[in-house]
């Protein structure tokens, strides 16, 4: 059975998608931005904009029983390489043992306050193997 996760974030129900989607062991998170969707604000910081884009996802995975150390991919969109040094910062941080396979495109996004937006796959256990 499929496990749809929300982070209660308004797009998700006006675009029509889940946060992420449990299948089994795996995990299918959506491209998060770094909104807090608590607050619905913002942060203008590429690099926070980065840890509340992290927070999320990891909430996620959480919620499904996992954790982020269980990610094996990860994919990376920023609108601008000038972002690139505050995401890779965090970035380094959360997965700097964890080393999951990684892409990053340079794109557009679909709010221009939003710098970046990461999405993972995960399969749980894998953090223990």
């Amino acid at each position: 059975m499929v496990l749809h996760i929300s982070s209660g974030s308004p797009f998700e129900k006006k675009i029509g998608y889940s946060r992420a989607v449990i299948d089994g062991n795996m995990a299918y998170v959506s491209g998060t931005t770094g909104y807090d969707y608590k607050t619905m604000v913002m942060p203008e910081d590429a690099g926070q904009q980065a840890r509340n884009a992290f927070a999320t996802i990891q909430q996620a995975l959480e919620e499904a029983g996992g954790t982020i150390k269980d990610t094996v991919r990860v994919r990376y969109y920023i609108t601008d390489m000038a972002h690139y040094d505050a995401l890779v910062a965090v970035a380094g941080e959360v997965f700097a043992d964890i080393r999951p396979a990684a892409t990053m495109v340079v794109c557009g996004l679909t709010r221009p306050e939003m710098k970046l937006e990461i999405e993972v796959t995960a399969r749980f256990g894998a953090h223990g193997r």
